[in-house]
């Protein structure tokens, strides 16, 4: 196994690596020896006379980048002064490469031979510099590109992120307001029921508060989550009220997003049971298989709501409840919604990641 030492000794060399001029010193090293060793296999003067001749060009070759890469690239490509900077480009070729090959020329002053090929090859001596200044300018834009790439997907990501945190914390509040007029009511009352409210409320908001805050959730902890605030509108509505839940599949290592459903519930009874004076209904069928989950919802509503309803509580959760299924599922869902006289249907389906 890895040693603490080994793992820390590990981090210090990434991060020394990494640093800025220790790179850029290890890239033109290897540039150097690189030039050397294809120089020297094809030369009769020796090692050393190769490794000086190619110092040489990589200090012009240094000279050409980084004058290319600090100021002419920001002062002419960015501004888009495009033949300006192809101009200048051109020029501090045409200056830099005579003088590499003045200062090659005195350090051949003992070998006529040398200076002879070196003033004979003088022309094709801009190739390689020209190559490499236009390499450069290639890498910079390339490299730009793709950091501005990352910095708009990571705000992108940010921004989601922030939008479903702030749709989430819309949801909590909510239900926690719901439910505790409900446990008002009854301890008014003082029903018996208002203790088990209060265990199963507690249960609930242990998985919003502590669970519920990762981007996926185990779908058991999702339907148990569902099953217990079935039984709190149980417990609230009484026996008057058929509510039916039902899981069709096996409940495995499924995941999803949390507190996708509840909203819907929510609706259910909020604008459609709570509005029946005598009997009424809602059913719910979960059908899950490995990949999928179908959510099917129905509640019987009166024809007619009474005039002092309004459904501003459940239009913000709908609404938040599309926002989030569009962000976090975008084309792997399908909600199709059908409000007809007598009931309120809901059908959700979900391609699981």
């Amino acid at each position: 196994m890895e040693t603490i030492a080994q793992k820390n000794f590990g981090l210090k060399l990434y991060r020394f690596l990494t640093q800025r001029v220790v790179y850029h010193s290890l890239f033109w090293l290897f540039i150097w020896m690189g030039l050397t060793i294809l120089e020297f296999q094809g030369s009769s003067y020796g090692f050393g006379f190769s490794l000086g001749n190619n110092f040489i060009r990589l200090i012009i070759f240094m000279a050409l980048v980084y004058f290319n890469l600090h100021y002419l690239i920001p002062s002419y490509l960015t501004q888009k002064k495009f033949f300006t900077y192809c101009a200048l480009l051109i020029l501090t070729v045409v200056i830099l490469t005579p003088l590499e090959a003045i200062v090659l020329y005195f350090k051949f002053s003992d070998l006529p031979e040398a200076q002879a090929r070196l003033l004979q090859d003088l022309n094709l001596s801009f190739l390689p510099n020209f190559f490499v200044v236009t390499t450069s300018t290639v890498f910079k834009i390339m490299s730009d590109w793709a950091r501005q790439l990352r910095e708009k997907q990571e705000l992108q990501t940010k921004t989601m992120q922030t939008e479903l945190s702030f749709l989430k914390s819309q949801i909590n509040p909510h239900f926690l307001f719901n439910t505790l007029n409900n446990l008002y009511a009854l301890t008014l009352k003082k029903s018996d029921k208002a203790p088990e409210i209060v265990i199963k409320l507690s249960e609930m908001m242990r998985y919003m508060l502590y669970e519920c805050n990762e981007k996926q959730v185990p779908l058991l902890k999702e339907v148990n989550y569902i099953r217990n605030y079935l039984d709190l509108e149980r417990l609230r509505q009484g026996k008057n009220i058929e509510i039916d839940f039902r899981v069709e599949g096996e409940v495995r290592e499924q995941r999803v997003a949390p507190l996708l459903f509840i909203t819907f519930l929510e609706n259910s009874f909020k604008h459609g049971l709570n509005n029946h004076l005598h009997r009424g209904f809602v059913r719910c069928h979960l059908k899950v298989d490995d990949h999928k989950v179908h959510l099917h919802i129905v509640n019987s509503k009166p024809q007619a709501l009474p005039q002092t309803t309004h459904r501003r509580s459940g239009g913000i959760g709908l609404v938040n409840v599309r926002r989030r299924l569009q962000l976090l599922y975008p084309e792997k869902h399908e909600l199709l919604i059908r409000d007809e006289p007598n009931t309120y249907t809901v059908d959700l389906h979900l391609e699981l990641d």
